[in-house]
């Protein structure tokens, strides 16, 4: 099923500069003023300082118009849409998306929390801010001086109730998952594949939260450069992700793949000791690589012959909770090749399939448990001008208010050297950074 909606509204536009306080306070603000809307989607950089970083944060809200559905090829309709009428987009490309780029693969486990494989939205209400938080712009199909006063006396001093204390389930026990870490190091043996994500769910069934509160917590213990607040009227996504996708800024495509995780100590000492082990680790190079030669391979599909370059390669970047290894590629994309088309040939993104693509990817569904559904797809936004920046949907909770399921997902990246033990120790981490909002 697709749906699509249209509007003829005309956009205004008005920039509003900040004081000290104002700044301060802005982010909470705008999410406050959002959650009276039943669709809405909130990206934030988290002050991370990045020479790629165009925005702040960006809020979208309301929908004037809409690209929806589970079926069919709506990059086609997209880009149509986009052309006919270039405005703003916001919203989501789901895993299982995977399914229509290639018709013979196929989500068959049960849909819990229920994305849709692809929803675009023109919102009504675009805010952004921009890097040096002195100025927020604010384009809409409304007066923009009336939203401007809204979001700047939204009441953030409200008492919100206490998080509820919770207990998830894994959909694979421990003694599963290493076993099927196993079974996927004979498929490397084998010649099958050389690199697989593998991913487990964690869930809890008929709870009740706020969506909201839980995501500013989890932004409060996790600040990423790619968090996210999505809420698409029942279904919600909170997400953590350090992780781009793919970015075109003009001709210029780029993305950014996370390959290899450590653990932060509180001891300085220790935690760059921590560092520097990451930095020379041969395994998590050799994942690495492995990643950034199959995103080369899907850049070259669209862009200049000898223009796809490493810009980056094993650059070590802590956060909060884990130091990663990331590694940036770029390339230039060809003339006359519609934004499209760069989306079309690298998704799903390697980093959250493993090479080769299309193996590893029923592999995945013949050893996971779980649906992935929005989990290891993207949420971004497309400008007016064709332009994009999508992250991967990693670190994330999603929640169905209407069933009450709350869910995440974590894996990693399995390749021959890979020790089982390990593995289930690294998944452990990262689900406890979510975990333990609920402790």
């Amino acid at each position: 099923m697709m749906m699509m909606m249209t509007s003829d509204q005309k956009r205004n536009k008005a920039a509003y500069a900040l004081t000290g306080a104002q700044a301060k306070e802005i982010k909470q603000r705008m999410l406050k003023w959002a959650n009276q809307f039943s669709i809405l989607l909130f990206l934030d950089s988290n002050y991370y300082p990045s020479a790629y970083s165009g925005y702040e944060c960006l809020l979208a809200v309301g929908a004037a118009s809409v690209i929806k559905g589970y079926e069919g090829d709506m990059l086609a309709a997209l880009i149509q849409h986009h052309k006919a009428k270039p405005d703003w987009l916001f919203g989501n490309i789901a895993y299982d998306y995977k399914n229509i780029l290639e018709p013979k693969l196929s989500s068959d486990h049960k849909v819990n929390v229920g994305f849709p494989s692809l929803h675009l939205f023109t919102p009504v209400t675009v805010c952004h801010l921009n890097t040096a938080q002195t100025f927020l712009t604010i384009e809409t199909f409304e007066d923009p001086e009336q939203v401007f006063r809204a979001i700047i006396e939204a009441d953030i001093e409200s008492v919100q109730k206490r998080i509820p204390a919770l207990q998830f389930t894994s959909a694979t026990g421990k003694d599963e998952y290493i076993t099927t870490i196993e079974k996927l190091r004979r498929h490397i043996a084998d010649g099958d594949c050389y690199e697989i994500n593998y991913c487990t769910e964690g869930y809890c069934e008929d709870v009740s939260i706020d969506p909201m509160q839980v995501f500013n917590a989890l932004n409060l213990l996790s600040p990423a450069p790619f968090a996210a607040y999505y809420r698409s009227d029942d279904q919600y996504m909170m997400c953590a992700s350090p992780e781009r996708y793919l970015k075109k800024d003009g001709r210029t495509l780029l993305s950014q793949p996370i390959k290899g995780t450590a653990r932060r100590d509180k001891d300085s000492t220790k935690d760059r000791e921590i560092k520097e082990q990451l930095r020379n680790d041969i395994k998590e190079r050799a994942e690495n690589v492995m990643i950034v030669d199959l995103v080369r391979n899907d850049l070259a599909r669209v862009c200049e012959t000898g223009s796809v370059q490493v810009d980056e390669l094993f650059g070590i970047y802590s956060f909060p909770q884990v130091h990663q290894m990331i590694s940036t590629v770029s390339g230039t994309i060809k003339k006359d090749v519609p934004f499209t088309d760069a989306i079309r040939h690298s998704f799903p993104m390697g980093s959250m399939t493993g090479a080769p693509k299309y193996k590893v990817m029923q592999l995945i569904e013949q050893y996971e448990n779980s649906r992935r559904g929005l989990f290891a797809g993207t949420v971004g936004y497309i400008t007016p001008s064709g332009d994009f920046d999508l992250n991967v949907v990693i670190r994330s909770l999603f929640y169905n208010a209407e069933s009450r399921y709350l869910a995440y997902q974590t894996g990693g990246a399995i390749t021959w050297d890979s020790n089982a033990e390990q593995e289930w120790e690294e998944m452990r981490l990262k689900a406890w950074a979510m975990e333990r909002i609920f402790s």
